[in-house]
């Protein structure tokens, strides 16, 4: 059964890629637009557009929820972790099933209650300096990114399961984080600390 779902990997890691670089290209836009207005108040030949603050606020709104959703694939977001190395491995994908529970239960108010708040609340006005541009997409990124954290959970929940039914390595998301320094320096300790642990055992035979 697991090795028929495996095979949706590469369409999850196409749509991760895909939201990364959108992530990045509203960065770029920010810091663009941003630059601009800065230099628009200096430089009298630089444009200072009215919408340049809420453009950016509503990019910044994206990026960062886009983000968020990029982080549960990883395993990436902040979490208490002072007690992982004195549980046992099953208890900590136990708890980090839970965990992606409810992260799920979440994403899917975010969904269905940012949906209804784009349609009623977010359709009735328009950005103060763009009176032709409706204020919905101020209102999208919350629904969107309930979207995205739904499609990135639903794998984590899966890779989570597997791991439990054929006992394979803990690994805190769907996929491992290569470039993640800090997680990579606690994994390294608490293989230290197990080897000495095992050696002393043996010293004490």
């Amino acid at each position: 059964m697991f090795d028929k779902l495996d095979k949706i990997k590469p369409i999850y890691d196409g749509v991760y890629h895909v939201v990364l670089v959108v992530c990045k290209l509203l960065l770029i836009a920010d810091i663009l637009i941003t630059s601009m207005a800065v230099a628009g108040r200096y430089i009298p030949f630089i444009p200072d557009p009215s919408w340049s603050e809420e453009v950016v606020l509503t990019l910044m709104s994206y990026m960062a929820v886009l983000s968020a959703a990029l982080a549960i694939r990883r395993g990436a977001h902040i979490k208490m972790t002072a007690f992982d190395r004195y549980l046992p491995e099953g208890m900590l994908k136990m708890l980090d099933l839970l965990a992606d529970l409810m992260v799920l239960a979440f994403a899917i108010i975010m969904l269905v209650v940012g949906i209804n708040y784009a349609a009623t609340i977010g359709s009735k006005g328009t950005y103060v300096s763009m009176p032709k541009v409706s204020r919905i997409w101020m209102y999208l990124p919350v629904p969107v990114a309930g979207g995205a954290m739904i499609l990135f959970e639903l794998e984590t929940l899966y890779s989570h399961i597997k791991s439990i039914v054929l006992k394979t390595p803990y690994m805190a998301g769907a996929v491992e984080d290569k470039n993640d320094d800090v997680a990579e320096a606690l994994k390294k300790a608490a293989q230290e600390e197990a080897e000495a642990k095992a050696e002393g055992k043996e010293s004490d035979k």
